[in-house]
Protein backbone atom coordinates (compact mmCIF):
# COMPACT_ATOMS: atom_id res chain seq x y z
CA UNK A 1 0.00 0.00 0.00
CA UNK A 2 1.14 3.77 -0.72
CA UNK A 3 1.66 5.27 2.73
CA UNK A 4 2.32 8.84 2.22
CA UNK A 5 2.78 11.15 4.59
CA UNK A 6 2.01 15.04 4.83
CA UNK A 7 3.63 16.77 7.41
CA UNK A 8 1.68 19.34 8.91
CA UNK A 9 1.68 21.32 12.18
CA UNK A 10 -0.37 22.49 15.05
CA UNK A 11 -0.03 25.34 17.59
CA UNK A 12 -0.24 24.07 21.18
CA UNK A 13 0.16 26.68 24.31
CA UNK A 14 1.95 28.70 21.75
CA UNK A 15 4.54 26.41 20.35
CA UNK A 16 4.26 24.74 16.92
CA UNK A 17 3.89 21.25 17.43
CA UNK A 18 4.88 18.98 13.99
CA UNK A 19 3.14 15.95 13.30
CA UNK A 20 3.49 13.34 10.00
CA UNK A 21 0.35 12.16 8.81
CA UNK A 22 -0.78 9.75 7.26
CA UNK A 23 -4.21 10.36 6.35
CA UNK A 24 -7.36 7.84 5.73
CA UNK A 25 -10.97 7.37 7.00
CA UNK A 26 -10.67 4.44 9.99
CA UNK A 27 -9.80 4.88 12.79
CA UNK A 28 -6.72 7.46 14.36
CA UNK A 29 -3.46 6.07 16.08
CA UNK A 30 -0.78 8.26 17.36
CA UNK A 31 2.63 7.52 17.63
CA UNK A 32 5.03 8.88 20.68
CA UNK A 33 8.42 8.79 20.58
CA UNK A 34 11.08 9.34 23.11
CA UNK A 35 14.35 11.09 23.54
CA UNK A 36 17.44 11.08 21.16
CA UNK A 37 14.27 10.39 18.79
CA UNK A 38 11.98 12.30 16.93
CA UNK A 39 8.65 10.72 14.69
CA UNK A 40 11.39 9.61 11.99
CA UNK A 41 11.43 6.64 14.59
CA UNK A 42 8.12 5.35 13.30
CA UNK A 43 8.91 5.20 9.64
CA UNK A 44 9.52 1.66 9.08
CA UNK A 45 6.25 0.45 11.19
CA UNK A 46 3.70 2.88 9.61
CA UNK A 47 3.55 0.92 6.39
CA UNK A 48 3.39 -2.18 8.24
CA UNK A 49 -0.25 -1.39 9.95
CA UNK A 50 -3.62 -1.88 7.94
CA UNK A 51 -4.08 0.10 5.55
CA UNK A 52 -6.95 2.57 6.42
CA UNK A 53 -5.53 3.89 9.39
CA UNK A 54 -5.61 7.32 10.25
CA UNK A 55 -2.09 7.57 11.48
CA UNK A 56 -0.24 10.84 13.48
CA UNK A 57 3.44 10.97 14.76
CA UNK A 58 4.26 13.57 16.59
CA UNK A 59 7.21 15.58 17.52
CA UNK A 60 7.23 16.31 21.31
CA UNK A 61 8.36 20.27 21.95
CA UNK A 62 11.47 20.78 21.65
CA UNK A 63 12.40 17.73 19.41
CA UNK A 64 12.56 16.86 15.31
CA UNK A 65 10.75 19.91 13.76
CA UNK A 66 8.69 21.09 16.75
CA UNK A 67 9.35 24.27 18.37
CA UNK A 68 11.91 24.39 20.56
CA UNK A 69 11.62 26.62 23.51
CA UNK A 70 14.24 26.56 26.82
CA UNK A 71 11.44 28.20 29.26
CA UNK A 72 9.00 25.52 28.65
CA UNK A 73 9.01 22.04 30.83
CA UNK A 74 9.93 19.13 28.50
CA UNK A 75 8.85 16.80 31.68
CA UNK A 76 7.46 13.51 30.76
CA UNK A 77 4.35 15.33 32.63
CA UNK A 78 3.86 18.27 30.28
CA UNK A 79 4.49 16.51 27.33
CA UNK A 80 1.36 14.27 28.57
CA UNK A 81 -0.81 17.63 29.01
CA UNK A 82 0.29 18.69 25.53
CA UNK A 83 -0.55 15.58 23.99
CA UNK A 84 -3.95 16.01 25.65
CA UNK A 85 -4.69 19.50 23.98
CA UNK A 86 -3.25 18.19 20.49
CA UNK A 87 -5.83 15.89 20.35
CA UNK A 88 -8.26 18.38 21.65
CA UNK A 89 -7.18 21.20 18.93
CA UNK A 90 -7.31 18.01 16.30
CA UNK A 91 -10.59 17.09 17.80
CA UNK A 92 -9.73 13.30 17.66
CA UNK A 93 -12.41 11.69 20.31
CA UNK A 94 -10.43 7.56 20.92
CA UNK A 95 -7.36 6.56 19.41
CA UNK A 96 -5.06 3.98 19.35
CA UNK A 97 -2.24 5.02 21.15
CA UNK A 98 1.96 3.64 21.05
CA UNK A 99 4.71 5.07 22.96
CA UNK A 100 8.31 4.44 22.93
CA UNK A 101 10.71 5.15 25.77
CA UNK A 102 10.00 8.11 27.38
CA UNK A 103 7.11 8.57 25.11
CA UNK A 104 5.81 5.14 26.63
CA UNK A 105 5.98 6.95 30.15
CA UNK A 106 4.08 10.32 28.46
CA UNK A 107 1.61 7.46 27.16
CA UNK A 108 0.84 6.46 30.47
CA UNK A 109 0.23 9.57 32.40
CA UNK A 110 -1.72 10.21 29.32
CA UNK A 111 -3.68 6.82 30.06
CA UNK A 112 -4.36 7.22 33.33
CA UNK A 113 -5.81 10.65 33.08
CA UNK A 114 -7.79 10.30 29.83
CA UNK A 115 -8.61 6.56 29.78
CA UNK A 116 -11.76 7.46 28.06
CA UNK A 117 -9.69 8.60 25.10
CA UNK A 118 -8.09 5.34 24.18
CA UNK A 119 -9.00 2.61 22.07
CA UNK A 120 -5.79 0.82 23.03
CA UNK A 121 -2.17 1.76 24.54
CA UNK A 122 0.62 -0.05 23.59
CA UNK A 123 4.06 0.48 25.19
CA UNK A 124 7.67 -0.12 23.29
CA UNK A 125 10.36 -0.56 25.38
CA UNK A 126 9.27 1.84 27.71
CA UNK A 127 9.82 3.79 30.95
CA UNK A 128 8.11 3.60 33.86
CA UNK A 129 8.19 3.67 38.21
CA UNK A 130 11.70 4.94 39.14
CA UNK A 131 13.55 2.16 37.45
CA UNK A 132 15.27 5.20 35.17
CA UNK A 133 16.43 7.50 34.05
CA UNK A 134 19.86 5.59 32.31
CA UNK A 135 22.96 7.04 33.62
CA UNK A 136 23.43 9.34 30.59
CA UNK A 137 20.57 11.24 31.14
CA UNK A 138 20.81 11.55 35.08
CA UNK A 139 25.11 12.77 34.11
CA UNK A 140 23.08 15.37 31.88
CA UNK A 141 21.91 17.09 34.62
CA UNK A 142 25.25 18.26 36.32
CA UNK A 143 26.25 21.85 34.61
CA UNK A 144 30.36 20.89 33.98
CA UNK A 145 28.48 17.93 32.24
CA UNK A 146 25.83 19.67 30.52
CA UNK A 147 28.75 22.19 28.99
CA UNK A 148 31.11 19.55 28.18
CA UNK A 149 28.51 17.67 26.29
CA UNK A 150 27.09 21.05 24.16
CA UNK A 151 31.16 20.96 23.29
CA UNK A 152 30.89 17.51 22.39
CA UNK A 153 27.65 16.11 21.51
CA UNK A 154 29.27 15.10 18.02
CA UNK A 155 28.12 12.55 15.55
CA UNK A 156 30.46 10.31 16.63
CA UNK A 157 29.29 10.44 20.63
CA UNK A 158 25.81 10.22 19.11
CA UNK A 159 26.49 7.09 16.78
CA UNK A 160 27.78 5.43 20.07
CA UNK A 161 24.16 5.60 21.46
CA UNK A 162 22.64 4.23 18.57
CA UNK A 163 24.64 1.82 18.08
CA UNK A 164 24.19 0.70 21.56
CA UNK A 165 20.37 0.59 20.89
CA UNK A 166 20.62 -1.66 17.93
CA UNK A 167 20.64 -5.21 18.01
CA UNK A 168 21.46 -5.78 14.26
CA UNK A 169 24.28 -3.77 13.65
CA UNK A 170 23.87 -3.63 9.92
CA UNK A 171 21.17 -1.06 10.52
CA UNK A 172 23.39 1.19 11.45
CA UNK A 173 23.55 2.70 8.36
CA UNK A 174 24.05 6.65 7.25
CA UNK A 175 20.97 7.50 6.41
CA UNK A 176 19.54 6.46 9.64
CA UNK A 177 22.47 8.62 11.22
CA UNK A 178 21.85 11.10 9.18
CA UNK A 179 17.86 11.11 10.72
CA UNK A 180 19.33 10.68 14.21
CA UNK A 181 21.59 13.38 13.96
CA UNK A 182 19.25 15.92 12.00
CA UNK A 183 17.92 17.83 15.10
CA UNK A 184 21.86 17.78 16.87
CA UNK A 185 23.38 19.71 14.12
CA UNK A 186 22.30 23.00 15.25
CA UNK A 187 22.59 24.73 18.68
CA UNK A 188 19.35 25.20 19.62
CA UNK A 189 18.77 21.40 18.62
CA UNK A 190 21.33 20.08 21.14
CA UNK A 191 20.48 22.70 23.22
CA UNK A 192 16.70 21.43 23.27
CA UNK A 193 18.08 17.92 23.89
CA UNK A 194 20.15 19.00 27.03
CA UNK A 195 16.89 20.79 28.42
CA UNK A 196 14.83 17.60 27.73
CA UNK A 197 17.37 15.06 29.54
CA UNK A 198 17.39 17.59 32.67
CA UNK A 199 13.46 17.81 32.87
CA UNK A 200 13.14 14.22 33.22
CA UNK A 201 12.08 13.07 36.25
CA UNK A 202 10.95 9.57 37.58
CA UNK A 203 8.12 11.05 40.15
CA UNK A 204 6.03 11.48 36.92
CA UNK A 205 5.56 8.06 36.73
CA UNK A 206 6.25 7.13 40.65
CA UNK A 207 3.00 9.48 41.08
CA UNK A 208 0.69 7.27 39.01
CA UNK A 209 2.25 3.91 39.85
CA UNK A 210 -1.48 3.18 41.74
CA UNK A 211 -3.66 4.55 39.07
CA UNK A 212 -2.32 1.82 36.82
CA UNK A 213 -3.47 -0.60 38.89
CA UNK A 214 -6.66 0.25 37.71
CA UNK A 215 -6.23 1.08 34.42
CA UNK A 216 -8.68 -0.27 32.06
CA UNK A 217 -7.36 0.53 28.76
CA UNK A 218 -6.72 -2.86 26.87
CA UNK A 219 -2.79 -2.36 27.07
CA UNK A 220 0.11 -4.18 25.07
CA UNK A 221 3.71 -3.63 26.53
CA UNK A 222 6.65 -4.77 24.12
CA UNK A 223 10.15 -4.90 24.40
CA UNK A 224 12.96 -6.14 22.56
CA UNK A 225 15.26 -8.76 24.46
CA UNK A 226 18.62 -7.18 23.93
CA UNK A 227 17.76 -3.68 25.22
CA UNK A 228 20.87 -2.72 27.02
CA UNK A 229 19.10 1.03 28.00
CA UNK A 230 16.31 -0.18 29.92
CA UNK A 231 16.09 -2.73 32.77
CA UNK A 232 13.49 -5.64 31.42
CA UNK A 233 11.89 -5.34 35.01
CA UNK A 234 10.15 -2.43 33.82
CA UNK A 235 8.56 -4.12 31.62
CA UNK A 236 7.25 -7.34 34.03
CA UNK A 237 6.44 -4.63 36.24
CA UNK A 238 4.12 -2.77 34.00
CA UNK A 239 2.66 -5.97 32.60
CA UNK A 240 2.01 -7.49 36.30
CA UNK A 241 0.57 -3.91 37.69
CA UNK A 242 -1.57 -3.15 34.51
CA UNK A 243 -4.62 -5.71 35.07
CA UNK A 244 -5.61 -7.72 31.60
CA UNK A 245 -1.89 -6.32 29.12
CA UNK A 246 0.01 -8.43 27.43
CA UNK A 247 3.48 -8.98 27.35
CA UNK A 248 6.03 -9.65 24.43
CA UNK A 249 9.50 -9.88 24.59
CA UNK A 250 11.10 -10.25 20.82
CA UNK A 251 14.58 -11.93 20.94
CA UNK A 252 16.66 -9.95 17.92
CA UNK A 253 15.27 -6.68 19.30
CA UNK A 254 16.93 -3.66 21.07
CA UNK A 255 15.78 -0.63 22.21
CA UNK A 256 15.63 0.80 18.99
CA UNK A 257 13.45 -2.11 17.84
CA UNK A 258 11.48 -0.37 15.10
CA UNK A 259 14.53 -0.64 13.30
CA UNK A 260 15.64 -4.14 14.27
CA UNK A 261 12.41 -6.13 14.33
CA UNK A 262 9.81 -4.03 12.70
CA UNK A 263 7.86 -6.19 11.33
CA UNK A 264 7.51 -8.50 14.14
CA UNK A 265 6.88 -5.42 16.38
CA UNK A 266 3.61 -4.73 13.83
CA UNK A 267 2.84 -8.06 13.89
CA UNK A 268 1.93 -8.11 17.20
CA UNK A 269 0.41 -4.43 17.44
CA UNK A 270 -1.83 -5.70 14.09
CA UNK A 271 -3.41 -8.85 15.70
CA UNK A 272 -4.11 -7.39 19.13
CA UNK A 273 -5.66 -3.75 18.57
CA UNK A 274 -5.77 -3.65 14.25
CA UNK A 275 -7.18 -6.16 12.83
Amino acid sequence: MGMKSTSKSVVIGGHRIVYDHYEANGPTLILVHGITTYRFIWRTLVPLFPAGFNIMAIDLLGCGDSDKPLDESYSIKAHATRLFDFVEELGIKKFHLIGHDVGGGVSQIFAVNHPERLLSLSLINSVAYDFWPVQPIITMRTPIVRQLAMATLDLGMLRVIVNRGLHNKEKLTKELMDHFWYPMKTEIGRKAFLHFAKCLDNQNLMDIESDLRVLKVPTLIIRGAEDLYLSEKISRRLHEEITGSDLHILEGGSHFIQEDIPEMVAQIINEKFLS
